[in-house]
């Protein structure tokens, strides 16, 4: 298995800082933000979802893609991803999506995933979701590049099990998974193996972050339960079973951190992820 950074974990770093730090980690590919960053948020202290300084504009032009792929290219590291936060049905922005990651040489892009908030019934995004992936397929064929579903709290596709429904039937080699421990942590768990042996040939990326809940009491005096980041080494989602698991079901794919906790600087974080990971897939001695 392999390392790599999602930008959005990184926002005070330009994509050269970026590049760099993820070279002296010994992360070898970078997965690209891809989002545009209004002209009221320029001006604010970097942030992970607002003025994240390592984003591919939707606006991008050749001259913009070029400084990204220079920037990986310069430090012998992997464009692996564009990542972009589409809505489910834009079969525009997931072209568009799509010829950026070519340009870039990258191997997928997440595609768009119906939310999930009680306003709609569940088969009626479930079957517009279908026809979205249905052509999302034929786009990623024809740009040679792979759609991705994330497991994702707060969407139809959760779990591994409510992703799988999505892709079922689809080409693997056109449409497959994200698979986010950290996001099941907050919705969706299942048993990690199982729900890797679910995916099968679907499974084709992971995500490394943590998360946790605290448990707290609303005016009436019921129990709440609040969810926030943690570290990646100190959260629920049980990344030594997590790495196990991906070993038994035969994934030698790429492992890209998304750690929100803020604990440490990004060139820090970066060091601590390639720490951590390398330490456990290390071969057991038992």
């Amino acid at each position: 298995m392999k390392l790599s950074v999602f930008t959005v974990a990184t926002p005070e770093l330009s994509p050269e800082q970026l590049a760099a730090a993820a070279k002296e980690a010994g992360i070898s590919g970078i997965e690209w933000r891809y989002k545009e960053i209004p002209p009221e948020m320029a001006g604010e202290t970097p942030s992970f979802w607002r003025n994240n300084l390592c984003s591919i504009s939707p606006e991008w032009d050749d001259a913009e893609l070029s400084r990204f792929r220079d920037a990986a290219e310069r430090h012998g590291l992997r464009s692996l991803s564009v990542t972009p936060y589409l809505d489910a049905g834009d079969l525009g922005g997931t072209e568009r999506v799509l010829d950026a990651a070519r340009r870039l040489g990258a191997s997928f892009i997440r595609l768009g995933v119906h939310r999930y908030d009680r306003m709609r019934n569940f088969r009626e995004l479930f079957e517009l979701q279908r026809a979205y992936l249905l052509e999302a397929e034929a786009l990623c064929r024809q740009y040679g590049v792979k759609g991705l579903v994330e497991t994702h709290h707060v969407t139809i596709a959760p779990s591994a099990s409510a992703a799988y429904r999505l892709v079922e039937g689809l080409q693997s080699e056109h449409i497959g998974v994200l698979y986010d421990p950290g996001n099941m942590v907050y919705e969706g768990f299942e048993n990690y193996r199982m729900g890797m042996e679910i995916l099968g040939p679907y499974l084709a990326h992971v995500h490394v972050k943590n998360g946790g809940w605290v448990s707290g009491a609303d005016e009436n005096g019921m129990t709440r339960w609040v969810s926030a980041a943690r570290p990646m080494n100190r959260g629920m989602a049980d990344w030594r079973q997590v790495v196990a698991d991906l070993r038994a079901v035969g994934y030698t794919g790429w492992l890209g951190v998304e750690d929100f906790s803020s604990e440490l600087p990004g060139p820090e974080m970066l060091k601590k992820f390639s720490a951590f990971m390398n330490g456990l897939m290390q071969p057991s001695e038992a």
